[in-house]
């Protein structure tokens, strides 16, 4: 029998959050990722719905959520995501986070682990890997204000296609399209000073997670995105990495039948432990 899903709001001292709620079991807590908003998980959540309570919010910003003028960082969504849970009266979970939703999931058990039975990481942000600041840096130059690097590309792709050479340009205005369709996530990533970002880095934080953790990659997805994965499983402590064969990027709506799969077995498996213990 399939459930209703249910499409709720509430308001919270930082904001209305919007979300979407289906099953009944063990909560899970979906936090989508940086391009995207709770649909994301509509395919999963709807597939666990029989064995767990499953709620995909829109993060603080994104989507149907309100979009406060604040100042966006982890720890703001961190905050809101106490409220959340707190609100609901929820007061022992677990979260499943995509790429910055990952950032956010594992920053939230860092604070505040007696709350956390497990977490499921796919592709997460959230870790300072090599190159990291140059991607950042180009793409902090592509949605900056006033729009210099967009105005220098427009300005270029006409000569470029005389010469044969646009398809470059053409893949980074592309690519700033993708950047300017999620605002809150461009302040998160890029339009923060560089400090503040990297004091909400977690390497060096990673040891002491100790709450039971699966990591989800695609062996597909790019050279940065495996090595973030990658630094989360070697420095977190009851961490599991598992490589999604033919996977890329956003698990969630390219694999979802497979994510599902992870997901249902972790914390099958992670309620058997609490039966045992």
């Amino acid at each position: 029998m399939t459930l209703p899903l249910r499409n709720s709001r509430i308001k919270l001292p930082l904001g209305q959050v919007f979300w979407r709620e289906v099953g009944q079991g063990p909560i899970l807590i979906f936090l989508h990722g940086s391009w995207s908003e709770s649909s994301q998980w509509l395919s999963v959540i709807e597939d666990l719905s029989q064995d767990y309570h499953c709620f995909a919010l829109d993060l603080l910003g994104f989507g149907e959520s309100e979009r406060p003028k604040l100042h966006q960082s982890i720890q703001l969504q961190v905050e809101c995501l106490l409220q959340y849970l707190e609100a609901l009266n929820l007061p022992q979970v677990y979260l499943i986070g995509d790429s910055l939703g990952g950032w956010i999931a594992a920053s939230y058990a860092l604070k505040y682990l007696d709350q956390v039975s497990g977490l499921v990481l796919l592709e997460p942000e959230g870790v300072q890997t090599e190159g990291y600041w140059a991607n950042w840096q180009w793409a902090k130059w592509l949605v900056g204000r006033p729009s210099l690097g967009y105005g220098i590309l427009r300005s270029l792709l006409p000569i470029a296609r005389l010469f044969g050479r646009h398809k470059a340009i053409e893949i980074a205005l592309q690519q700033r399209q993708q950047l300017e369709n999620s605002p809150t996530a461009c302040k998160i990533l890029f339009q923060r000073r560089r400090a503040e970002i990297q004091a909400e880095f977690l390497q060096e934080q990673l040891e002491g997670l100790e709450v039971p953790t699966l990591i989800l990659q695609g062996k597909n997805d790019t050279p940065e995105a495996i090595a973030r994965s990658q630094i989360y499983a070697d420095l977190t402590p009851q961490a599991r990495l598992q490589m999604i064969d033919n996977g890329e990027h956003n698990l969630p709506e390219t694999l979802p039948n497979v994510v599902t799969q992870h997901i249902h077995d972790f914390v099958k498996r992670v309620e058997g432990w609490k039966v045992e213990g």
